[in-house]
Formats: structure tokens, C-alpha cells, sequence
């Protein structure tokens, strides 16, 4: 049977789950966790895909949200007619939401009592990405990660029912960490896009310059640097065994996955030189694995 436009229009996106460096909703979860986790990620993946310019061809996005097919090329007037699509998700009368894979979201936000502030937050994460193309201090850049990667892990804790002031802050640290790494991994493709995630203050420090960014290779000077942004997610990831230690069950495996996908992502980084021009550095699945087995064991230590 031939998939339906929409169906086609939400698999495209949820399908990118594959990719990420940690698992999005992996098999040894409840049934329930991982349709509600897949909901919310397809969302976040949506936004994501919409301030990046990577939707899907043919407009179908843009017709969902009640645009015009070559509006989608218009991330603005997208995200603006998502965030009108994310008010009826939350909506307790008024239309249904128009696009599937917010259809999708509506009843896991409705079992899980979430809040629209995380959701918010991711969508003005990728308005500013439309603004902001470079960050002059690490302050600034971390301000950035709360809205585009914390409010992901405070998802999480909402969905499992395991949200805490204690856990809240280590989450933040650990998908902060996660997204300096995901930035560091783009350097190249961010580039292509005249972004740039790596603090000004700290390309001045080490000599670089952005055309040291735009070559094939990185010089001694840019190896610096990543290892230096590197070191930094690294301490930040020191946040994860002990939020893992706080949980218990398949919750303690899933956390672990992310904090295990961001070490290994990081050993990858290592294992390349610090080169991440030519492309993103890819963490393998036997280093995932040990990453992870590392980081239930250093949980274990902290309780």
C-alpha cells in the first residue's frame, strides 16, 4: 500500500532519529514512553528541519501549516504558522492542529500534562538562528542552548514524571554539553550556512579566524580550539552520572544513552585530531556501548 502525503510528510522527519548521537526512543522502553518521546521529538525534529532549510521537497510542510507550497523557503512565516499549529495543540477547544506530526503531539501532551514553554523555547531557538549567525562570549552561546537543547531533557523528566529542581540542572548541563557537541561535530556545514557556534572570544584566543573555518582541513591553531570546546562539554557531561544515579529502571538506561551518545560523539572528535573540518567526526556503536557501560557504572558510584 502506497503511504498517504501525510503519512509520508511525518515518517521523512521521525525517520532522522537514526542519525542523532544519542537514542531518541530505543526498544527496551515502554511502549508509551517511546510513542511519547517519538512525538516530541518529531516536533523538535520539524523545528529544527524548518530553521535549517532542510524540510522535505514539494511544500508539503508549507500546505499543512496553511501556506503556500513556496512559502516553506520562508522560515519566518513557517515557524510563526507552526507556533499557530502549537496553540491548538495545547487548546482545549478550536480546531484540531492542521500538521500530523503535531496531531501526533496533542495526546501525549494532554497525557502528560506538559507545559507549551519547552516547546516555545525550541521555536525561538531557530527564530534566532534566522538572526543571530554568530555568538561573541560563551555566555551568550549557552543562552542560546537553553532554548534550543534544555528544553529537550526537561521534556524528558516531564514525560518519565521524574522532574526535580536537582534533576532539572543536571539535565541542563548534560543537553547543553550535547549541543556543543552536535555544533562542534557542524563546524563545516554550519559554516556553509554562515553560522558559527564556536565563541568569538575564544577563536580570538586561539587565533582563529573564519577563514581557517572554511578550509579542507584544520590547522594546528583550529585543533586547539575544538579541543578546548570539547573539554568544556566534556566537564559539563559530569553532570550525567549522578542524574542517572537519581533514576531507576529503563529511565536510568535511556539517560545514560544520551550522556553515553555525547561521550562517544566526543571520543570520536578525539580519535579524528580535533579535525572536524573535513566532516563530522561519527561515533561508532561498539564506543556508544562502552560509553555507556562506563557512565551506569560511575551512577552506581554516586548513589
Amino acid at each position: 500500500m502506497t503511504p498517504t502525503p501525510t503519512a509520508r510528510t511525518g515518517d521523512a522527519t521521525l525517520g532522522k532519529a537514526a542519525d542523532e548521537n544519542f537514542p531518541v526512543a530505543p526498544f527496551f522502553l515502554p511502549r508509551a514512553w517511546r510513542g511519547d518521546l517519538m512525538a516530541v521529538y518529531g516536533f523538535a525534529r520539524l523545528v529544527d528541519d524548518i530553521g535549517d532549510g532542510d524540510l522535505a521537497p514539494g511544500g508539503a510542510d508549507a500546505r499543512h501549516l496553511g501556506l503556500e507550497p513556496e512559502q516553506s523557503e520562508d522560515r519566518l512565516a513557517m515557524l510563526d504558522a507552526l507556533e499557530t499549529d502549537l496553540r491548538r495543540v495545547f487548546a482545549t477547544t478550536g480546531e484540531e492542529p492542521s500538521h500530523p506530526l503535531l496531531r501526533k503531539l496533542r495526546p501525549t501532551v494532554r497525557r502528560r500534562a506538559l507545559t507549551p514553554e519547552p516547546f516555545l523555547g525550541l521555536m525561538e531557538a531557530n527564530r534566532q538562528d534566522q538572526k543571530v549567525r554568530r555568538y561573541g562570549t560563551y555566555a551568550e552561546l549557552a543562552a542560546y542552548c537553553e532554548l534550543s537543547a534544555n528544553p529537550v531533557g526537561r521534556l524528558v523528566l516531564a514525560l518519565t514524571g521524574t522532574t526535580s529542581p536537582e534533576r532539572v540542572r543536571r539535565s541542563d548541563a548534560v543537553c547543553t554539553a550535547l549541543q556543543i557537541v552536535e555544533h562542534l561535530q557542524d563546524v563545516a556545514e554550519d559554516l556553509e550556512r554562515d553560522r558559527i557556534y564556536l565563541p568569538a572570544e575564544d577563536m580570538e584566543r586561539f587565533r582563529v579566524t573564519e577563514t581557517d573555518l572554511a578550509a579542507p582541513s584544520a590547522g594546528a591553531s583550529v585543533r586547539a580550539l575544538i579541543a578546548y570546546e570539547a573539554q568544556r562539554a566534556s566537564d559539563l557531561l559530569d553532570e550525567g552520572p549522578p542524574l542517572v544515579g537519581s533514576v531507576d529502571g529503563r529511565l536510568k538506561l535511556l539517560l545514560a544513552g544520551f550522556v553515553g551518545g555525547g561521550r562517544s560523539a566526543l571520543t570520536a572528535i578525539s580519535a579524528a585530531g580535533f579535525d572536524v573540518l573535513p566532516g563530522p567526526p561519527k561515533a561508532t556503536k561498539p564506543s556508544l556501548l562502552r560509553e555507556v557501560g562506563t557512565v551506569l557504572r560511575r551512577a552506581r558510584g554516586e548513589r
